[in-house]
């Protein structure tokens, strides 16, 4: 007899999609919030608040701490590579002129970086297919943001400098780590708690960073900031990082890594809803060819045998 899908086998398909535009959000955050505050002071206030709206939620719902103080390590750790760094890589280098779509293209070649990684670091092996699905991958987002790298009469890095590169690819390997760090070592770890010590050390790395840069501290609470602030901590912090840490926990690091082939295509489409940013036939046909990598790239691997 034909079976029909429970309510919680229906969120748990939908769950990488709603990943993937919670996640492309956060670069047209970025455009909301940085007129208004220097990068490394937003991201210390956005990991303060969100640590902090973890808390009740801890204590309403009676999650475990750590259990050793190893994995409270581990957790900050996981803390410092996927928020601290890769966001500081990302919002720095928007701050210093990089198109917030060409920041999430450098980004976006993180499941090359996992898949690579994953094999001798987590024994997950990777088929011929997936290999060519990673690369599908990797060219629909080159065709998907090729304007933006190469706009007309322009140059390559018009705008922005070779800093800008390297803190985005600073980044990159941030959050690549940050990935592989927690599917090794955090897999003990409640999602809940983990978010507290998580934002809590990248609070911490923010502050300090902030000081040592001697970077204005100063905030203009405007209502276009708030609401950049809001849906940052909120929708991001909250909600796509921890749907990103319960996918770490259901399923292999490259497969997750994955979907983020798909977040500059939607962030291109989220960017033209907004502002205007139209997206022209080869953007649309790269989006096709993104699509088809992730679901290639997708497909469940062995573990390499001992």
């Amino acid at each position: 007899m034909p079976t029909t899908a429970t309510p919680r086998a229906l969120l748990i398909a939908a769950m990488p999609a709603l990943f993937v535009v919670l996640w492309s959000t956060g670069f047209i955050g970025a455009r909301f919030v940085l007129p208004h505050s220097e990068p490394l002071t937003f991201l210390a206030l956005r990991f303060a608040l969100t640590a902090v709206l973890f808390l009740p939620v801890v204590w309403l719902t009676r999650a475990r701490w750590p259990s050793r103080p190893a994995l409270f390590g581990h957790a900050a750790v996981t803390g410092l590579l996927l928020h601290g760094i890769y966001l500081a890589g990302v919002f720095q280098g928007i701050e210093w002129g990089m198109p917030a779509g060409l920041a999430s293209l450098i980004v976006g070649l993180q499941p090359l970086l996992t898949a690579v990684a994953a094999g001798p670091l987590l024994g997950e092996r990777i088929s011929a297919r997936q290999w060519a699905g990673l690369g599908l991958g990797l060219a629909g987002v080159v065709l998907v943001l090729g304007e933006k790298m190469a706009p007309a009469g322009a140059t390559l890095f018009q705008g922005f400098g070779w800093p800008a590169v390297a803190v985005c690819l600073f980044a990159l390997v941030g959050i690549t780590a940050g990935t592989l760090y927690q599917k090794r070592f955090c897999n003990g770890l409640d999602p809940r708690t983990g978010a507290v010590v998580q934002f809590g050390a990248g609070t911490v790395l923010m502050v300090a960073l902030a000081l040592l840069t001697g970077e204005d501290t100063t905030i203009a609470w405007t209502p276009e900031f708030v609401f950049g602030l809001v849906w940052l901590v909120v929708v991001l912090s909250v909600g796509a990082v921890t749907l990103l840490m319960v996918l770490l926990r259901m399923g292999e690091a490259a497969r997750v890594a994955s979907l983020f082939y798909l977040v500059p295509p939607v962030t291109a489409l989220i960017a033209w809803l907004l502002f205007d940013e139209r997206l022209g036939p080869v953007a649309l046909s790269g989006m096709a060819v993104a699509v088809l990598g992730v679901a290639m790239t997708s497909g469940r691997r062995r573990p390499k045998a001992a």
